[in-house]
C-alpha cells in the first residue's frame, strides 16, 4: 500500500462503491415497494387476494423485475470489458490507443505486491487474466435464468387468475412476452455504451477518470 493511504478515512478511500452501493439499496428497495403496490392492485382488479411484502419478494414479479434489469446491466458489461480488448474507436476516452502499446496488455509481472494468482502462475494465472469477463458472464447467466423463472411464474399466476391454461417454462421461452422483455433492456443498455463512447470523443467532464483532460485534442484516443 502507498505511503499516505493509510491516512485517508474509509469513506474517502470507498466513497464511490460506498454511494452506488447505498443508492442500490435505496432504489431496489423503492422498487420493492411501489411494485408491492402496483401488483396488489392488478391482483384487485382480478378480483383475487392481495399478498404481503415478504410473499411479494419471492414473487415472480418482483423476480422477474429484479433480474431483467441485472441481467442487461452484466451483459453490458460482459460485452465492454471483452470488445474493448481489440476494438478502438479513434477520439474516444474509453477506447485504447490506436497504435500504441497499453499498460493493460503487458505480460503480468509475479511480484512482491502482485495478487496471489499472479504469483501462482500455471491455470490459475489463465484464469485470473480473463477472471472479470468471466465473472461478468456467469452474473449474467444466472441473471437471465432469474429472470425468465420469475417472469414465467408472472405470466402463470396471471393466467391462472383469468381461468387460462398455464404454461411449461419451456412453451413460455417460445412467447414472445419473455423476449420483449429481454430486448427492450438490451438495446438500451447498448446504447448507453454507444453513447459514452462516441460523446468522449467531443464532450469532457473536468476531474473524471471518465474523460480525457478538457484542453486535449478531440481526435486524441483513451485518457
Amino acid at each position: 500500500m502507498k505511503p499516505g493511504r493509510q491516512s485517508k478515512s474509509f469513506l474517502y478511500r470507498n466513497g464511490l462503491s460506498l454511494v452506488f452501493f447505498t443508492l442500490f439499496l435505496v432504489t431496489l428497495s423503492a422498487q420493492a415497494l411501489t411494485g408491492w403496490n402496483k401488483h396488489n392492485q392488478d391482483l384487485k382488479d382480478d378480483n383475487q387476494p392481495e399478498i404481503g411484502i415478504g410473499t411479494y419478494l419471492q414473487s415472480g414479479h418482483f423476480i422477474s423485475a429484479t433480474f431483467e434489469n441485472f441481467e442487461s446491466e452484466f451483459l453490458q458489461m460482459a460485452l465492454y470489458v471483452l470488445l474493448t480488448v481489440s476494438l478502438r474507436q479513434i477520439g474516444s476516452a474509453e477506447s485504447k490507443s490506436l497504435d500504441e502499446s497499453e499498460e493493460v496488455d503487458r505480460e503480468p509481472s509475479p511480484g512482491p505486491d502482485a495478487p496471489w494468482a499472479v504469483r501462482r502462475g500455471g491455470w490459475i494465472l489463465k484464469i485470473y487474466q480473463h477472471s472479470l469477463s468471466i465473472a461478468f458472464g456467469i452474473l449474467f447467466f444466472a441473471s437471465w435464468g432469474l429472470h425468465l423463472y420469475g417472469s414465467w411464474q408472472n405470466h402463470n399466476v396471471e393466467q391462472s387468475a383469468r381461468s387460462l391454461p398455464t404454461d411449461t417454462v419451456l412453451g413460455y421461452l417460445g412467447q414472445s412476452e419473455f423476449w420483449f422483455e429481454t430486448f427492450q433492456n438490451w438495446q438500451s443498455e447498448f446504447l448507453s455504451v454507444f453513447a459514452i463512447v462516441f460523446l468522449t470523443i467531443y464532450l469532457r467532464q473536468k476531474g473524471s477518470p471518465e474523460s480525457k483532460p478538457v484542453d486535449a485534442p478531440d481526435m486524441e484516443t483513451g485518457k
